[in-house]
């Protein structure tokens, strides 16, 4: 295994940052969350957005300079493409790629379109990507106590020859430092950022919350301590594994919890569950599942949207909502829709 090389705000030159002109290309999430932390940190920035996209207005309400796309290309020497991954290819050839110019800084946050050739840009640019691990209103809530989401940086193409630099400085400006930030390549960021949201971080993670909370109701116990025992607890031993791995974890709960954790998790991920796994990843790794997402968005995503008409009304879901709205601690809500 390789030595971590972990670059904090002391080993980043901020300077650089502070004496370019950044384009943030979207203000979903990320967009919201990085282009706040770069306005505070006291970046020169503009958004390239739509006027009539549904982000403009939310932008306008912090007093964001607002240009059009191809404006923004022209205006910006790094230009940071924070808009959907089932976009970005057709906005880079339209919008994109006809105003680059020699020397700029085309910034990614997910190497998806760049490592599946969906996106090739000419070789007088830049090509780098600052990834922070966590979603934009983490990176902005995190910005907001003073503290900062850890922080992948990439160069693909390295045209100036100071793209490393630039990249490190950039994520200075949206809070990485203070986390820690770590070099990787977009092959690598791609694969595994695309694995673990789909087999643990998201897709695992919900349908395992799922089936628990319907193997409870199904067996006659109440949908709301079902709702308790399987999805609002896991916060909890989630901060706890965040804080000092599995072993901390383990340390802090019950030995009945540790004994029925070590005896009885491997029997709900059995072996089968790894060969799927598996599958799961060589899907990624040979560009199956990009193209079949690709492929679902374009035609009108109608899988995709039936997917989310079922799961927006599963019980777990009017449960949760009814429990989060009469309980003390969803008073400091991190997503704000009207807002962010």
């Amino acid at each position: 295994m390789d030595n971590l090389k972990i670059y904090r705000d002391s080993d980043i030159d901020k300077n650089i940052i502070l004496g370019k002109k950044v384009a943030v290309i979207g203000y979903g999430s990320q967009g919201y969350g990085q282009s706040m932390n770069l306005k505070d940190s006291g970046c020169d920035v503009v958004l390239g957005l739509r006027a009539e996209g549904s982000s403009y207005k939310k932008a306008q309400l912090e007093n964001f300079k607002i240009m059009e796309v191809e404006d923004a290309l022209k205006w910006a020497d790094i230009v940071q493409i924070l808009i959907p991954d089932e976009v970005q290819a057709k906005v880079y050839k339209e919008q994109i790629e006809p105003n680059l110019r020699d020397g700029q800084y085309l910034m990614f946050s997910h190497g998806f379109n760049v490592h599946f050739g969906k996106i090739v840009a000419p070789k007088n640019v830049n090509v780098i990507m600052v990834a922070p691990k966590g979603p934009g209103h983490t990176v902005r809530s995190e910005y907001q106590l003073g503290k900062g989401v850890p922080t992948l940086v990439a160069v693909y193409q390295d045209f100036s020859g100071d793209s490393k630099e630039v990249a490190l400085s950039y994520a200075w400006a949206i809070g990485g430092g203070r986390a820690g930030v770590i070099e990787t390549n977009f092959k690598e960021e791609t694969e595994t950022d695309l694995f673990g949201e789909q087999a643990v971080l998201c897709g695992g993670c919900t349908a395992l919350i799922k089936a628990g909370f319907e193997t409870l109701v199904e067996a006659g116990y109440s949908p709301y301590m079902a709702y308790f025992e399987v999805l609002h607890e896991l916060k909890l031993i989630v901060d706890l594994i965040n804080q000092g791995g599995l072993a901390d974890m383990r340390y802090s709960i019950s030995n009945t919890a540790e004994y029925g954790d070590l005896t009885r998790g491997p029997r709900v991920v059995t072996a089968e569950t790894k060969v799927n796994m598996k599958k799961i990843l060589s899907e990624i790794q040979s560009g199956e599942f990009a193209n079949e997402f690709l492929n679902e968005l374009n035609s009108g995503a109608p899988k995709f949207n039936q997917l989310r008409k079922e799961n927006e009304g599963h019980l777990i879901e009017k449960v949760g909502k009814e429990i989060r709205e009469n309980f003390a601690w969803n008073s400091n809500k991190i997503i704000d829709r009207a807002k962010n």
